[in-house]
């Protein structure tokens, strides 16, 4: 039987998908699952001992189980903390399908479920004339939308739900990210989402200033993933 795919996407940058992704795994691997996570493509990475690494990377891989390579897990990964089309122009790069398709597939010969963190928005594409939808789409994956709960939000979760649907793509569920130290509002954002989109709440983690993922597992409630 193949692996499920989840593929993570955000209302944009800096909402925690890392977290979220992690948390997944997590909570999977709490039903007995063997999860593992993928960050196809990363910017912003150290270089190590044993070669550029990023940090949102290396999380997915600490929160898999079996503990996939890291080659698998992050088969680009960029120095430059920007953009990934600019951070692959700058090493050089070119960011291809087949390596992330085949690193994918390598990860759902040993697992129940790969969680795939994407870049940014939906919308932000993975590399020159590759977007996020395409990626998903070869894989046959389905989508998890990270909310960052603050003013704003719901009209980036509404047109983001509509984005991922345009696109062919089915979105699974949601889940809020409590991004601000001072909560604003927060449980009425929580409401206003949860009637504005059309799939359910998988959770809501709370803001965590030092982020774990375990105990953010915690606020996972995925039955049908």
């Amino acid at each position: 039987m193949s692996a499920a795919r989840i593929y993570v996407t955000g209302t944009d940058t800096g909402v925690g998908k890392s977290l979220a992704s992690a948390a997944l795994l997590h909570a999977l691997r709490a039903r007995g699952q063997r999860a593992v996570g993928m960050k196809p493509v990363a910017s912003g990475c150290e270089r190590t001992p044993d070669g550029w690494r990023n940090e949102d990377a290396l999380l997915l891989q600490e929160a898999s189980d079996p503990r996939p390579a890291y080659e698998d897990v992050n088969p680009y990964a960029l120095p430059a903390p920007t953009a990934p089309q600019l951070a692959a122009r700058e090493a050089g790069v070119e960011v291809r399908m087949d390596p992330l398709q085949a690193a994918c597939t390598r990860l759902s010969a040993m697992a129940d479920t790969v969680v795939v963190e994407g870049v940014g928005g939906w919308m932000a594409p993975l590399a020159d004339g590759l977007d996020q939808a395409t990626l998903a789409r070869a894989i046959g994956a389905d989508v998890v939308l990270v909310v960052g709960l603050r003013l704003g939000c719901l009209s980036h979760a509404r047109l983001t739900a509509r984005a991922v649907e345009a696109d062919g793509l089915r979105l699974a569920g949601w889940i809020g990210s409590g991004v601000d130290p001072v909560p604003h509002r927060q449980q009425e954002y929580v409401e206003l989402l949860r009637n504005a989109l059309p799939v359910p709440c998988l959770g809501v983690i709370p803001h965590m200033p030092e982020p774990d993922a375990s105990l953010a597992s915690r606020a996972i409630n995925a039955p049908s993933l």
